[in-house]
């Protein structure tokens, strides 16, 4: 016997589970379904069709996809076809490298686009953040 092919659907759903995860959502059916379908336009998906995704069974299409991804901060293009290959942004940090996540990844490409003087403002406030957790911690 070979090695079984993980299908793109099963690939798909183990991407899913992960960002309802990172989203804080427990990858119930019942619950996605409800959380979907207050997101979507269309016609409501049920539990089932849910469970399907979930289990890699189907694919959701891709204005449905859209959907997903908006709710749970994801690109499209990431939780259909996984990692997007380009710019990652790794930071090794005490306890070990970090990688960011969409929204830190957009975050930083956002600063970067800003002129100097207002990079220099945003740090001075990140730095009083971080003096203030400092300082709460000696407390």
């Amino acid at each position: 016997m070979g090695m079984l092919k993980v299908s793109e659907s099963q690939q798909f759903a183990d991407r899913l589970r992960g960002a309802l995860e990172s989203a804080g959502v427990r990858a119930s059916p019942t619950l996605v379904a409800n959380a979907f379908n207050l997101r979507y336009r269309g016609r409501s998906i049920t539990p089932h069709t849910a469970r399907n995704w979930l289990l890699g069974k189907v694919m959701p299409t891709q204005d449905k996809l859209r959907v997903l991804s908006d709710w749970l901060q994801v690109s499209p293009d990431e939780l259909r076809f996984g990692r997007a290959p380009g710019k990652t942004y790794v930071f090794e940090m005490n306890d070990g490298p970090i990688e960011m996540g969409l929204a830190d990844r957009e975050m930083v490409d956002r600063y970067l686009s800003l002129p100097l003087e207002e990079r220099k403002t945003i740090r001075d406030v990140v730095s009083a953040f971080v003096m203030a957790k400092s300082a709460e911690k000696l407390i």
